[in-house]
């Protein structure tokens, strides 16, 4: 068991409220929710970490008070009248059934939201200053407008009382109303809502006092903040102390909850919800300032990946409780293993920021390698045995491969694994070796030692011909044998070299080079800044309207931010057509995209990132041999039942992930979740 793992485990007491050990999941916004509500999938993906021995899971990231803080648009929940109070009593009695606490973030957004949605109402805020990131223009509330969201937020815990919730939590961090009112970058009023530090914290004070009257004051109610908004004109580390220190002295707060850094805009965004490039639990210091100030407990969340961190931060008394968030969303049942001595069958969460990364463009929290998380009610975190036992062949050691030999063998059944290389993991292994991104690595580690405990047949360095597989009398092959990388289509182009080129060590370009990205994803990024690093002149070219275009919020900022250090030039609406020869260096012929206008590069390489395509040799000749031609049933995969070939004599045969054809390391994953879990 890891060290100190008896901090974690000890309940905490808050206000009569007993929670059953120090590990939480913080208020988040999944995407989850409909017509306003936490119906069925948003209380079974917090039912799963209940069940998974969580000691409090809260729920609702941004749960709007008001009608000028629109939920809907963004799948967000509506605590803005009594309808939602029968979903609240569902999910606590879900909740609950487990052992675990539930609670709620309550939050008017202010200016962090936009206008054009939903009731079309004007954004307010403290003053009228516009906001990068949602890119509106606030109206300076007025005394009705204070007097009208007091009320709401006072409404709004009641029903959460009146629903079973277990607390509540107001929103005070990554740039809502209340933290608009206490930040000077802000805050302009001259008023007595603004001014001095206690002026400005006049508005989150009778917000709190009116929540705790329509509660009765016996109710639990604690508050998110930040403890240093780490920008020139915001909110200063002191500044957050004295917040903290004041408001829970006056009992306003029953717990607080704190974090680093704001959400105003791009970089601020990548800061606040740290991606793989930053060193684990990298805040850690700003609960611990604030915990020497109040009496009441302190809860912190950022990067906090793995229980040893999380237990060191308890048992020396950093904080009171750790909040796992991300890592729930790895494996909701991380406590459950702790508890069991199983801890390193964790899967433990690499930070690859894809669960964020689609909520900031309107999709659902997704993990990248956990494909039943957010689809509890179809997808199993516990994969249960199949009545019959089938020899089952893998072909291909990378994610798809890895996960459907790992589920397969947890069916039961008896299962063989090839893998031509003498290691596992893939492309992961390319991409991990792109400067900041080598947690990625932690993927494959996972599923490899998972198949190694399920005793799977694994042959490392054996390539899979079709006499191979067919010596094994399988009833079922799966060919997971990825994509390989190709040079594109423009003129000349057999004279470029792929980023999977350079990241492999293949091609070691030197002098000057065009890279150019059709893809707009995290390779070509990344090779550009190993190339900027190692003393070559880069353009990075994109036929997109930026660079890294499909790279979402918490990681496009760290990309763009080592590109630019790096002195990499870029060059986006930039299309390649041409690669030729001229002298002992290459002519790149570039078209904009927008004027049609040409222009060319004299440089000494050219680097092209155009996806992959599939490997599909293997897939050709063993099809005619299938009793189903290589045909996936698609209407059944997507329903979740068996394929309609399961028992028939012979083999069936399917292809997953990039076999299939280039998408992403959750789609593989889910490719061989959703096939094998019904084999």
């Amino acid at each position: 068991m890891i060290p100190h793992a008896e901090a974690l485990l000890k309940p905490l007491t808050i206000k009569g409220l007993t929670i059953r050990n120090r590990v939480m999941s913080t208020s988040h916004a999944p995407g989850y929710g409909k017509d306003g509500k936490p119906q069925e999938r948003y209380q079974l993906y917090h039912a799963e970490k209940a069940r998974g021995g969580i000691g409090l899971t809260m729920f609702g990231g941004s749960s709007s008070v008001a009608l000028d803080s629109p939920a809907t648009p963004w799948a967000q929940i509506s605590v803005a009248d009594d309808s939602v109070i029968p979903y609240f009593q569902q999910f606590a009695e879900r909740v609950h059934a487990h052992g675990a606490k539930l609670m709620i973030q309550l939050t008017h957004m202010g200016r962090r939201t936009k206008w054009d949605t939903e009731n079309w109402l004007p954004t307010i805020s403290s003053s009228a200053r516009r906001e990068p990131a949602s890119r509106t223009i606030p109206r300076a509330m007025d005394k009705n407008d204070i007097r009208r969201v007091v009320r709401a937020f006072a409404e709004a815990a009641r029903r959460c009382k009146e629903g079973g919730l277990d607390g509540c939590e107001v929103s005070a961090a990554h740039g809502h109303l209340i933290d608009q009112f206490w930040s000077p970058s802000v805050n302009h009023r001259t008023d007595e809502y603004g001014g001095s530090l206690e002026n400005r914290m006049r508005f989150g004070r009778e917000v709190l006092e009116a929540m705790h009257e329509a509660t009765g004051g016996d109710y639990v109610i604690g508050m998110r903040m930040s403890g240093d908004e780490m920008l020139e004109d915001g909110l200063s580390q002191q500044d957050c102390l004295e917040i903290a220190a004041t408001y829970a002295r006056d009992g306003l707060v029953d717990f607080v909850n704190v974090m680093g850094g704001q959400a105003r805009d791009e970089m601020s965004h990548a800061i606040s919800l740290p991606n793989m490039s930053f060193p684990v639990a990298p805040f850690l210091f700003l609960p611990s300032a604030i915990k020497r100030e109040v009496e009441v407990p302190v809860f912190h969340a950022q990067r906090v990946t793995d229980l040893a961190t999380g237990a060191r931060a308890v048992a020396e008394g950093h904080v009171d409780m750790v909040a796992m968030t991300r890592a729930h969303i790895a494996d909701p049942h991380l406590m459950r293993k702790l508890i069991e001595g199983r801890d390193d069958d964790i899967r433990q969460c690499v930070g690859a920021g894809y669960c964020i990364d689609r909520i900031y463009v309107g999709g659902d929290a997704l993990c990248i390698q956990n494909a039943a998380t957010g689809r509890e009610a179809t997808m199993p975190h516990v994969i249960a045995k199949a009545a019959t036992s089938r020899r089952v062949v893998v072909v291909g050691a990378g994610p798809a491969g890895l996960e459907a030999a790992r589920v397969a063998a947890e069916r039961g059944h008896s299962v063989v694994l090839f893998e031509k290389d003498d290691k596992p993991g893939g492309q992961i292994n390319i991409a991990a070796r792109a400067t900041w991104r080598e947690a990625l690595s932690g993927i494959p580690r996972w599923l490899y030692a998972q198949v190694q405990k399920k005793g799977v047949d694994i042959r490392l360095g054996t390539e899979a011909t079709e006499a191979a597989i067919l010596a094994e009398r399988p009833e079922v092959v799966i060919l997971a044998t990825g994509g390989l990388a190709h040079t594109g289509f423009a003129k000349g182009a057999e004279r470029a070299v792929t980023t999977w080129d350079v990241l492999t060590g293949r091609a070691e370009p030197s002098g000057s080079v065009l890279l150019y990205d059709e893809i707009g994803g995290h390779n070509a990024a990344s090779t550009a800044e190993v190339l900027a690093r190692k003393g070559c002149l880069v353009e990075m070219a994109t036929h997109d309207l930026q660079i890294a275009q499909e790279v979402g919020t918490t990681n496009k900022p760290i990309h763009l931010r080592e590109l630019y250090k790096a002195g990499v030039i870029l060059s986006p609406n930039m299309e390649l057509i041409e690669i030729y020869p001229e002298g002992n260096r290459l002519v790149a012929a570039l078209r904009n995209t927008m004027t049609e206008a040409e222009e060319e590069r004299v440089v000494d390489h050219v680097v092209v990132d155009y996806g992959t395509l599939p490997v599909e040799g293997l897939f050709q000749s063993l099809r005619a041999g299938s009793v189903n031609d290589g045909e996936t049933d698609l209407d059944a995969l997507v329903a979740g039942r068996p394929q309609r070939w399961t028992g028939a004599t012979g083999y069936a045969l399917y292809r997953i992930g990039d076999a299939w054809t280039g998408r992403n390391i959750h789609a593989a994953i889910y490719d061989a979740l959703r096939l094998c879990k019904d084999l």
